[in-house]
């Protein structure tokens, strides 16, 4: 039990049950709504599964009734119109796929047959003494001896005076109408009148019968398979653990197909729900751990401050005391205070510093610019994709996931770099296009330099690609950040233009060079928090040029910025990648 005389372990005791119990809500909650969500999922994998198997069988039923009447099968009274007739069957069987063909009279004999897998008759036959009464017989089947399941059809034939005269019998192999979904996910079987299993995607499945006293078709030597069902929120889960190719807890549905006389069944694996809800439960723990740790360190912050304040109040009496008995002492302990008070005062100076420094990665330095395109590209490829998938189109759908999915990976590689420069890390650089990176750089900001009226002079190289050493996300804010500073420092003049050009050489360069007023502090544009802008502009904080500066010299660049006739020139130096392979 929890000492009543420790208020504080009482309390991180009760903290600690109401999470794991508000867990275990979430959890179960987050359960239940996957499930349901993997239900309607699975019901409708079941339908198409059902639809199919039933589209297969019905074509055999279909071939049944319109060849009852083939004239060939009219003439079975001697043996050469039965020998017409069995090459008959056997070439509808071949060109069918049907396991057997076979013509039989009223008294259930064979009378021609295109394999004669049922021997002589089959007069004790169900679907026979169906087909017997003018109706379509129907019945699944495994063959004795062989133990090939089967499904037969028998159509009736009428004769003259609209009696059944005999009957038209079309065999179905099972395993050939597996062949077209078996070993797809999930597992779904079908099972017959008594409960077994005749049809499955799954061999293990095969002749089980869910009551483990009736093993239905399964041979009477087989172990039973276990099975325990449980029921939550409305949904039947199985537990199973009988082979790898089935889950080991599976969420079972079932569906009546009266058309072929059969129950659909599928087992959807529920791991995936499982693992929904516990993500979504450990997500709950993690911000009632974390709220939980900020009240627990308010309380020791205000129980420290309560202490230090007793400890002042006496310490002040104290030398309140003191200050009475000797002067001397009394000015030693001003020096002391007024030391400790400078002292103070350049410890918040450095934290104040510090802070801003640390802030360099936190804040945007033009990230807004560079998602914001993305995030409206996604949007818009989200919607086309939902439109293209409510018009059927799943390819052009999946195409605009793939943009979706290229833009994501942009998006992460961009916040990525940046959270490395703020980090001061370095990481590996490689080939990239400067032609492409510089192209990429103007399309981003084409849209600001249409709106404030900006001319940009820019030619791609005829000779084409040109390879420098650094990274294509990081290069590509640079050029972005110096096009936006040109176009800044013209916003006070009426003639507005850029022109950016790449130049060989021992080293690549690429210029980017504006026409304004040029550079009032060139040797102060790359230091942090330098702006000639007004203090409070919402345009920048002056950290675009000193990001920049880090990202150039994070691959081994360099950048400058100087005065020209014209305006501003700001160029950028690279590796050329041809000329470090070549050494």
């Amino acid at each position: 039990m929890i000492d009543s005389r420790h208020p504080r372990l009482a309390l991180v005791f009760g903290v600690l049950t109401a999470i794991v119990v508000l867990t275990a809500a979430v959890w179960s909650s987050g359960y239940r709504q996957a499930l349901t969500a993997l239900s309607e999922r699975s019901a409708s994998d079941l339908e198409l599964a059902s639809d199919r198997v039933s589209t297969q069988l019905e074509n055999y039923r279909e071939q049944a009734v319109l060849m009852v009447d083939h004239p060939v099968l009219q003439t079975l009274d001697n043996a050469a119109g039965r020998r017409l007739a069995t090459a008959l069957l056997r070439e509808v069987a071949d060109k069918t796929g049907a396991a057997d063909l076979f013509y039989v009279d009223r008294s259930g004999t064979v009378l021609a047959a295109a394999e004669g897998i049922v021997g002589a008759g089959i007069a004790e036959s169900a679907y026979f003494r169906r087909a017997m009464q003018g109706a379509l017989g129907a019945q699944p089947m495994v063959l004795p001896g062989t133990g090939q399941r089967v499904y037969f059809f028998a159509a009736p034939d009428f004769g003259p005076d609209r009696k059944v005269r005999g009957a038209l019998v079309v065999v179905v192999d099972i395993e050939e109408v597996e062949q077209t979904w078996r070993g797809s996910l999930p597992a779904v079987y079908f099972t017959i009148e008594d409960g077994s299993v005749f049809m499955s995607n799954r061999s293990e499945l095969l002749f089980w019968h869910r009551d483990v006293g009736r093993p239905g078709l399964r041979p009477p030597e087989a172990e039973p398979l276990p099975l325990t069902v449980s029921h939550i929120g409305g949904h039947e889960l199985w537990r199973l653990g009988w082979s790898p190719y089935l889950p080991k807890d599976a969420l079972h549905l079932g569906i009546d197909l009266p058309a072929i006389d059969m129950q659909g069944e599928i087992l959807v694996d529920v791991t995936s729900a499982r693992r929904l809800a516990s993500l979504q439960a450990m997500a709950m723990a993690a911000v009632c751990v974390a709220f939980g740790m900020i009240l627990f360190l308010a309380s020791e912050r205000r129980r420290t401050l309560a202490l230090a304040n007793a400890a002042l109040e006496v310490r002040v009496e104290t030398r309140t005391r003191a200050l009475s008995d000797a002067n001397q002492q009394l000015r030693r302990e001003v020096r002391e205070r007024e030391e400790a008070e400078a002292a103070l005062k350049q410890a918040q100076a450095e934290l104040v510093q510090a802070d801003k420094l640390s802030a360099l990665g936190q804040m945007s330095a033009g990230i807004s610019h560079e998602l914001n395109q993305p995030l409206m590209a996604i949007q818009q490829f989200a919607e086309n994709g939902q439109a293209f998938l409510e018009r059927g189109k799943a390819d052009r759908a999946g195409e605009n996931l793939t943009r979706i999915a290229q833009m994501a990976a942009r998006m992460a590689r961009i916040i990525k770099n940046l959270r490395a420069f703020a980090r001061n890390e370095s990481e590996p650089v490689g080939r990239v296009d400067l032609v492409s990176v510089i192209t990429t750089a103007v399309e981003l900001t084409e849209t600001r330099l249409r709106d404030h009226g900006v001319t940009l002079d820019w030619q791609p190289p005829a000779t084409g690609p040109v390879w420098a050493r650094g990274g294509e996300v990081r290069l590509t804010q640079v050029f972005v950040n110096l096009i936006n500073n040109a176009v800044d420092a013209m916003m006070g003049q009426e003639a507005r233009h850029i022109r950016i050009a790449i130049a060989p050489g021992p080293r690549l360069t690429a210029t980017v060079q504006d026409i304004g007023p040029g550079l009032e502090q060139p040797e102060k544009v790359f230091e942090p928090f330098y702006s000639t802008k007004a203090v409070g502009s919402s345009e920048g904080m002056g950290l675009g040029l000193s990001i920049s500066y880090g990202l150039v010299q994070s691959f081994g660049g360099n950048i400058r910025g100087t005065n020209t006739a014209e305006g501003a020139l700001f160029t950028v130096e690279l590796d050329d990648w041809k000329e470090e392979n070549a050494a």
